[in-house]
């Protein structure tokens, strides 16, 4: 299993990424934790998101999971021709939605099982890959429903990671001061967590689990 997951857009080391690809650059941009945001304001995200990885010699292309609401098997013999999954942030409980209703979920676990593709992203992108998004309340309203969604709230993720992760912590970032109270309810309820700063990432290669990016290092 080979995994990028960094706190804020490709962090201080997006070399790390790009090892991980091993020379190959498909990229499959997924970008649904927007849906909420206007047209405009979507297309603006997906430029810029686009150009950061452009700019470390990827190749992104958006595969938007709206368009396989309900056809998980269409959606495993699209993500199956790319060599990374890029899941970029917004509001995580939109993105657990979208991963639910176009068999993601179930997608993602087996491309990964198998080592077919990378899974990189950040923020919200990494939080839907923990146990739970309980806690994840505090950051981002769970009752945002964009229109082609399904309303009921989903509190499980995926599980690939045994743990929460909290990223924006204690960063120049508008969701710093929220994610202080998510760690306060983690701890309370003692649920394991690694925290990041923003410029760190976990990285992950086989069985080897490392954090990057921090300052100073």
């Amino acid at each position: 299993m080979r995994l990028y997951l960094s706190s804020f857009r490709l962090g201080n080391e997006p070399g790390k990424l790009v090892d991980l690809l091993d020379g190959r650059s498909h990229t499959a941009v997924i970008a649904n934790a927007d849906d909420y945001k206007t047209g405009e304001d979507r297309v603006a995200s997906f430029e810029r998101e686009a150009g950061d990885l452009r700019g470390v010699g990827l190749e992104p292309i958006e595969v938007d999971l709206r368009e396989y609401f309900g056809k998980p098997s269409k959606l495993r013999a699209r993500l199956s021709g790319f060599d990374l999954l890029w899941v970029r942030g917004g509001n995580v409980f939109v993105l657990r939605r979208a991963f639910r209703q176009s068999g993601a979920e179930t997608v993602l676990r087996d491309l990964l099982a198998e080592d077919v593709v990378v899974y990189g992203g950040y923020s919200a992108g990494v939080c839907v890959l923990t146990p739970s998004l309980r806690g994840s309340e505090l950051v981002d309203d769970p009752n945002v429903v964009p229109e082609g969604y399904e309303t009921p709230i989903i509190w499980d993720c995926l599980g690939i990671l045994p743990y929460a992760v909290l990223p924006h912590y204690k960063s120049d970032h508008p969701e710093s001061p929220a994610i202080d109270k998510t760690l306060e309810y983690l701890i309370d309820n003692h649920v394991p967590f690694v925290a990041l700063h923003d410029g760190e990432a976990i990285v992950r290669a086989g069985e080897r689990e490392v954090v990057v990016g921090s300052a100073g290092s």
